[in-house]
């Protein structure tokens, strides 16, 4: 992966799940059929309970962060960096795919209803310099930039949940490493681990992942999946800055739950 690339791995270099427990209790004389009769009427209840739908494309936007709901942050469409289809993102491992979209705004399961943007931290220092008259310090700035990239996708029935599976699964699976290659450029992710998250909505998937920097060392980025209803939000931060301290940059948690709890 090289360094003029940054931005591009930001969207497609290379995610603790939650579980959900039920109680239930009946006794005494007659319980069996008192039991029984629950039983078939929560089964009749759940068969005939309408399945989630997905949400549309144009819906997901709607429910992206928009510039003003997070102080402190500059929202983007993110067009221009984040791959447009999971064609653009391939893996050398089928187990591995779903980390990979993850990280580059797609839908981690299957579905095509998705949404994406950026949102960046501001600086009160953005200031707009011409290339020639640049200094070393105003370079440096420039890439001092904190910038989280946010997907969102929505699924029919159980598919959120597949999708969320199909993520903590890969994180065993793919934990030492996989091959990437996006916009025509190969990447190696040489270490997959579980991660602590910001957390939030029904259930998540935290892990971090260390990709090889062209052989200048490793970088470490961290990728979070959260789960609320049948909607799936994925966050990803980098900081091209921290690409020479090999410092792991974390998701900025006003950025997260302000997104989860935009989500229905």
């Amino acid at each position: 992966m090289k360094r003029s690339s940054g931005a591009r791995l930001g969207a497609t270099a290379a995610v603790s799940v939650l579980s959900l427990a039920l109680i239930t209790g009946c006794s005494g004389d007659g319980s069996k059929d008192t039991a029984d009769a629950k039983a078939s009427g929560s089964a009749s209840s759940k068969t005939t309970a309408p399945a989630a739908k997905a949400l549309g494309a144009a819906d997901l936007e709607k429910l992206l962060l928009a510039q003003g709901e997070v102080k402190g942050y500059k929202v983007d469409s993110g067009d221009d960096t984040l791959p447009k289809s999971k064609s653009e993102v391939e893996t050398d491992k089928a187990e591995c795919a779903p980390l990979a979209w993850a990280t580059a705004g797609l839908a981690p399961g299957d579905t095509a209803a998705g949404a994406s943007n950026s949102v960046q931290q501001a600086k009160a220092s953005d200031k707009s310099v011409a290339a020639e008259d640049a200094s070393a310090e105003d370079i440096a700035n420039a890439f001092d930039v904190t910038m989280t990239f946010v997907g969102l996708s929505s699924y029919d029935g159980d598919g959120a949940e597949k999708a969320l599976k199909a993520v903590s699964d890969g994180v065993k699976a793919c934990s030492g490493g996989y091959g990437l290659k996006a916009d025509g450029e190969d990447t190696k992710v040489t270490k997959v681990t579980a991660a602590k998250g910001v957390g939030g909505g029904d259930e998540s998937v935290a892990f971090a992942e260390q990709v090889d920097m062209d052989g200048e060392g490793t970088a470490t980025f961290n990728t979070e999946v959260i789960r609320k209803g049948n909607t799936v939000a994925t966050f990803y931060t980098v900081n091209f800055a921290a690409f020479a301290t090999g410092e792991a940059m974390e998701n900025p948690a006003a950025v997260v739950q302000a997104q989860v709890a935009k989500l229905k």
